[in-house]
Parts: C-alpha cells; structure tokens; sequence
C-alpha cells in the first residue's frame, strides 16, 4: 500500500518512523501516541497514517478511515483504561481552531475528572 504523506508534516515523520513517539495502539491504517505536552493524565494523540490536514478532509476523501480514526479512538480508551471511567476526545480544525499540526488527529484525554467546559 501506498501511504499518501507530507515530507515536512512532524506526524507523517513519525508515521515513517522519522521522530520516535510512545505508541500506545497501532494498526495498519492509524497510530496514536503520547502527546509530548500532556493535559490530563492520559493524553494520547490518534491520527491516520495517511496524510489528511483535518476532520473534514479525511471525512469527504476516506470515510472508511475517517470510521477506522474514531474506532482508534474507542481502542485506546480501552488499552489506556479510561473506557469505563469517561474520557473526552476533541479534533482541533485550522489554526482558529487550535490545530498545531495540520495533520488530522484526535485528542483522546482521560484519567481524571476533566472540566465540564473549555471554553473561557
């Protein structure tokens, strides 16, 4: 298979095995990690191995690894323990958004009671 990637992109550099990441799952089609600057006690980052810069490029483009992305995130909660207890997932889109990396992912943040609302 032939896996679509950015050169530049930190996350297709760690796809390729360029920049090492804790992985905590891993598939043929996704790979999620540790996130090196931690929100809660878990803070794991999911993301298709192919490149895509956001939720709704990955959705309109493969909505079949759009399902194996928010599936991912399902099997992490269960590896990471945070299933059961509650955890929140959230996909940033564009800079106003909050997207650091123009690669989508999901945050998957558990481990602890998280607040009720982000928004300030």
């Amino acid at each position: 298979m032939v896996r679509v990637t950015n050169p530049e992109c930190l996350f297709c550099r760690i796809v390729r095995g360029e920049i090492p990441a804790a992985v905590v799952y891993s598939t043929d089609q996704v790979l999620a990690f540790r996130d090196i600057s931690p929100k809660a006690p878990v803070h794991v980052l999911v993301i298709p191995r192919d490149h895509h810069s956001d939720l709704a490029s990955l959705a309109g483009a493969d909505p079949a690894l759009a399902g194996a992305l928010l599936a991912a995130v399902g099997a992490v909660a269960e590896v990471e323990g945070v299933a059961e207890s509650g955890y929140r997932t959230i996909f940033n889109s564009g800079r106003d958004g909050g997207q650091e990396v123009p690669h989508v992912h999901a945050h998957v943040l558990g481990g602890a009671r998280l607040p009720t609302s982000i928004v300030p």
